[in-house]
């Protein structure tokens, strides 16, 4: 009887109070824990773990969802705002303030701040909050997040690179590789073009691609007058653009990473086959193109474009202190070429050793470079590649020794702005983690947005959009969002589409965000104004994004990517031909070519009319006036009054290919005046 009563109790007992404690996985993979303790307690995980650790949990537990709801109250016992949308608030403000004040490290320092309040509110007293506020800004914040062994990789390699590049202005390499793109790149399409192939080129990693091209295509765009908001625009979309469609890149490691270790049977199979759906990343690449060929741009970009062509201050432009050096005669542009090439396959190696190609069990190439750590790979890529340059540099006897070496203060110098951007972004994601962003996000799509199968691309691209914006990192939003799109959408056509929204969110999102550190790279690989580059390059960004979310509202109807790419690029192509309609103004207006059309217009003598019709024909094809196009045009108008003004004021133009708005007026006064004589 006793027995049977000492049973009844324990029953009753378990009946009335609920068990804490809850066992997710099986076997080794099991993983206890206890939801009624916020951290963890006599070797039993908490709550607060339970949550970090939601992407495993929400496919491992069956009652996900009773569980994640005990965790959460009981982590809001001590953080009221964990998990709400007050997470994302800190960045929010911060990219408000930026895109207001025009003032990077103070809005986000206030950023920082006012997640550390959020993240202290439960603090006893004033005193008690203002402590706790201090100490996650301090101590968990700023300390952590630079101590960071990848982000300390990071710094370290923007260091060496700034060196490099500043060892490379000493030896006089970079003005003769500006000389000769001067001569070999004619025009202002001719250096976009340039750029936007050699990023094309560079796409093993983000980071890397971002200084190189700055540093390599800077000389080249200052001589053809291209703004720097223009260039650091052209930077950046040739970065995680390019890198998340490339097979071999450390974004396709990440990617299929986070893709294997939820559970899919090949994550790099499922990168590959998702590239074709990434239609954010495609569209940009056109419409990169598109502005350069059709001389398009609208928006704040505009007004620095024309500024630039008016030989006006470049208005985004940084004072280069890599830059402000002796000119050395001595200096070729083997002297880069040679330098950068060897970076680049320098790096390449760090990657793949880092991955374990070199080790006794190698894994192969392609293995290898999907388990590299790019931070590893890139440090000792850069610092090989450092010491490479001043063994070669003091070989040619170019420079000495001692400049070498003071080249490293001054690189440093030159980085320091990207340093503190990028210190406080990674110290804003920090805040925006411990305030429990990716649960609230993460609850969007298992919440309101499941329901709606048919439009779940689209709906996790904006998400996507919204929390790569919100942070500043895609590989945080991929390593949040595709273990959750796998175990919603598990194994169809429709799971491929919905991962491919979600990288291609995650790179909108990274490349529309102030606090980005790609964005941040971007504008000091073509030293402009963070501010500028950010606020220039919005509206672009965003049109290709209005164009990818209807994409993604066909594509789970299309299903084919050979039916629904063709359909993406068509409608952005015939958007951006719309919006050049409308409310574009070419900057080529102000260009020869175009003066010389309508030369050939007036001139009613049809045998010169033809030959300066087929001059202007030849300029407008390559975008340029040379020399040898000035000469032909003073064959043709020899003996005719007015004619020397006009050829002079072609032949100040031919020096640089561009034409400013004075030099067009010049030139149009002067068309008018020999018009009638041309009769």
């Amino acid at each position: 009887m006793k027995k049977m009563l000492l049973i009844a109790a324990v029953a009753a007992s378990a009946f009335l109070a609920p068990a804490e404690n809850v066992t997710v996985g099986e076997g080794e993979d099991a993983v206890v824990y206890n939801l009624a303790e916020v951290a963890e307690k006599d070797g039993v995980k908490g709550a607060k773990d339970y949550v970090d650790a939601y992407a495993d949990n929400v496919q491992n537990d069956k009652s996900f969802k009773e569980h994640e709801a005990a965790a959460l109250k009981t982590v809001r016992t001590v953080n009221p705002f964990f998990g709400s949308w007050w997470a994302i608030f800190p960045p929010l403000l911060a990219i408000f303030l930026a895109l207001v004040t025009k003032e990077v490290y103070s809005s986000l320092f206030i950023g920082i701040v006012s997640g550390g309040v959020l993240y202290s509110a439960k603090a006893a007293g004033f005193l008690g909050k203002f402590e706790g506020s201090i100490n996650h800004v301090m101590k968990d914040g700023f300390v952590t997040s630079i101590a960071d062994a990848y982000n300390i990789g990071i710094l370290i390699f923007l260091v060496l690179l700034g060196a490099l590049v500043a060892m490379m202005n000493k030896t006089g390499a970079s003005a003769a590789f500006g000389k000769w793109a001067q001569t070999h790149v004619k025009s202002r399409v001719g250096a976009q073009i340039a750029t936007i192939v050699l990023g094309v080129l560079i796409f093993v990693d983000d980071y890397f691609n971002c200084l190189t091209v700055g540093s390599v295509m800077r000389p080249v765009t200052n001589a053809k007058r291209v703004s720097r908001a223009k260039l650091s625009y052209l930077i950046d979309s040739t970065a995680a653009p390019i890198c998340i469609i490339a097979p071999i890149s450390s974004w396709a490691a990440a990617v299929a990473g986070f893709a294997k270790g939820a559970g899919a049977e090949s994550g790099f199979s499922l990168f590959i086959n998702a590239i074709p759906f990434n239609f954010y990343a495609i569209l940009t690449i056109v419409t990169m193109f598109f502005v350069a060929i059709a001389r398009f741009d609208f928006g704040p970009m505009l007004k620095h474009e024309e500024a630039t062509i008016a030989g006006l201050p470049d208005l985004g432009a940084l004072e280069e202190a890599t830059e402000q050096l002796r000119c050395n005669a001595r200096g070729r542009v083997c002297d880069l070429v040679i330098p950068v090439v060897f970076l680049v396959f320098a790096c390449i190696v760090g990657m793949i050793y880092s991955g374990g190609f070199f080790g006794e069990d190698n894994p192969g190439f392609v293995k290898a470079f999907s388990d590299s750590d790019a931070s590893v790979g890139l440090v000792l890529g850069s610092i090989v590649s450092l010491v490479f340059a001043v063994v070669f540099y003091l070989c040619r006897r170019v420079i000495s020794f001692r400049d070498c070496m003071d080249a490293f203060p001054e690189g440093f110098k030159a980085m320091v702005p990207a340093i503190m951007i990028l210190c406080c972004a990674w110290t804003l994601k920090g805040m925006t983690d411990s305030l429990g962003a990716k649960v609230f996000i993460s609850d969007l799509i298992n919440g309101p947005a499941a329901g709606l199968r048919a439009f779940l691309p689209a709906i996790i691209f904006v998400i996507a959009v919204v929390l790569a914006f919100s942070t500043g990192t895609s590989w945080g939003t991929f390593g949040i969002l595709i273990p959750i799109v796998l175990a919603a959408i598990p194994g169809s056509d429709m799971t491929i589409i919905a991962v491919s929204a979600c990288m291609a969110g995650a790179v909108c999102g990274d490349h529309c965000s102030p606090i980005s550190d790609t964005t941040i790279m971007a504008s000091a690989g073509a030293q402009c104004n963070h501010v500028v580059h950010v606020s220039t390059q919005l509206p672009y960004a965003l049109t290709v994004a209005a164009v990818s979310f209807v994409a993604y509202l066909v594509a789970p109807f299309v299903k084919s990517p050979w039916v629904a790419l063709p359909i993406a690029v068509t409608l952005m192509l015939f958007t951006l031909f719309a919006m050049q309609v409308l409310f574009g103004r070419r900057i080529s207006d102000m260009s020869v070519p175009d003066v010389f059309a309508r030369l050939a217009d007036t001139v009613s003598n049809r045998a010169l009319a033809a030959s300066v019709a087929r001059v202007s024909k030849r300029m407008l094809f390559d975008g340029k006036i040379d020399l040898q196009e000035v000469r032909e045009l003073q064959e043709m108008l020899k003996g005719v009054d007015g004619q020397e003004e006009f050829l002079a004021v072609l032949e100040e133009v031919a020096r640089d290919g561009v034409i400013t708005p004075e030099e067009s007026r010049r030139v149009e006064a002067c068309m008018r005046a020999l018009a009638p004589k041309l009769s």
